[in-house]
């Protein structure tokens, strides 16, 4: 069994540079490119279906790899395998620019999605690998912080170039091409220790479910009221009785409560004498939160103003429970199994967003009042239930 790390790996210090500075260049051009992309669809007289289809293929790409970026990553090696999630978004930018073809766009979106799967593994995985004994709730709730601002910081640029600007594609090729520079700087890394030993594909991903089964639920939970929840904020205003720009505004709310509360909710698991107890202490904290805020949507029919503390409840406690899901895998895993337990999270927590934007949707038009509120109370009661039994298990 994977134990917690007591030393640094070689490089930490380079290896949490190059991580962090080059995923902050990359998800900045990525954030820049999606809607310069729906635009251009949008100027190409594609119907809002298709490039919604269009959309949604990222989420596709991105849970398609995820169960296989453990394989991968034993095939090729972690450093050449961030090389690889590097290089492709950068090779799909290209594609969007030098043609028209929407067949072509359309797996380039896909490939671009993988890209993007085999990353989000990876660079979390290279984080609790990376970051100092004792501070490993400090770095994931930075780089869970810093990935919230590449939100901001892509589609603000882009308002600032202009979408019809002919400079907006070159500084989306910049981004990306500076991102892939800096991936360069990643140290070169031993073998893992168990390369050979180690269960991945399939067969891993089973493995780490059974073997972390509370900790997925919380990543199940967090994808629930962080990702797919945020996805269908606007839907949500506009049956509530708000503007367009308002009902907008409730999706930077909730992002802005999961940017500001990372960090804090990692600082603070690495505060307590018995780490593994203070996380489970701090996800059963923050489910209860998110119970008592989703409460709120029972009355929010009548008091309209009960959205948005709820709304900013959701993104920030939603966020945390990822975070210190992340903290605790990486406080127990490293090498192949630490790659493939992250994969397993963030698959549970894409999940949790395909299943809460998939229902949703239907519940709000059709239930406001009942169905919508019966369906999020019951993901956080299963979730705060599975979190106190195993807490109370913990303490015995």
């Amino acid at each position: 069994m994977a134990t917690a790390r007591q030393t640094h790996a070689p490089g930490s210090k380079l290896g949490l540079l190059s991580v962090f500075v080059s995923t902050l260049f990359q998800l900045s051009g990525v954030f820049m490119l999606s809607p310069l992309i729906l635009l251009m669809l949008k100027k190409a007289e594609v119907s809002t279906t298709v490039a919604g289809l269009f959309a949604a293929s990222t989420w596709l790409g991105i849970f398609i790899m995820t169960p296989f970026a453990s394989i991968v990553t034993q095939k090729m090696g972690r450093r050449a395998t961030m090389w690889l999630s590097s290089v492709m978004p950068l090779i799909a930018a290209l594609g969007y620019f030098t043609t028209s073809n929407l067949g072509v766009w359309l797996a380039l979106i896909l490939i671009a999605g993988l890209a993007d799967g085999l990353r989000w593994v990876l660079a979390e995985a290279f984080i609790a690998e990376f970051a100092p004994p004792g501070q490993t709730g400090r770095y994931i709730g930075a780089f869970a912080t810093m990935i919230g601002l590449t939100f901001v910081i892509g589609p603000t640029l882009l308002a600032w170039i202009g979408p019809d600007s002919n400079d907006a594609p070159w500084v989306v090729i910049t981004l990306l091409t500076t991102g892939l520079a800096c991936t360069a700087l990643i140290p070169l890394l031993p073998p893992d220790h168990d390369t050979d030993t180690a269960r991945v594909g399939l067969n891993g991903l089973w493995h780490a479910v059974v073997s972390h089964p509370v900790i997925m639920l919380a990543g199940f939970v967090g994808g629930f009221f962080e990702l797919g929840l945020a996805s269908i904020l606007p839907l949500y205003g506009l049956t509530l009785g708000l503007g367009a720009s308002a009902a907008a505004l409730l999706v930077s709310v909730s992002g802005a409560g999961s940017t500001l509360v990372a960090l804090p909710a990692g600082v603070l698991a690495d505060q307590f004498a018995s780490p593994a107890l203070g996380r489970r202490t701090l996800m059963t904290a923050f489910t209860a939160l998110i119970l008592l805020a989703t409460s709120a949507s029972l009355f929010v029919a009548h008091h309209s103003w009960l959205v948005w503390p709820m709304v900013c409840i959701w993104g920030a406690a939603g966020g945390a429970l990822y975070t210190l899901a992340m903290i605790d895998i990486g406080a127990r895993e490293k090498g192949l199994s630490l790659v493939n337990s992250t994969a397993v999270l963030v698959l549970t927590y894409t999940l949790g967003g395909l299943v809460a934007s998939g229902l949703s949707g239907a519940l709000i038009e059709h239930t406001l009042t009942v169905g919508f509120p019966a369906l999020s109370l019951t993901v956080a009661a299963i979730g705060l239930a599975a979190l106190l039994h195993t807490k109370r298990s913990a303490d015995r």
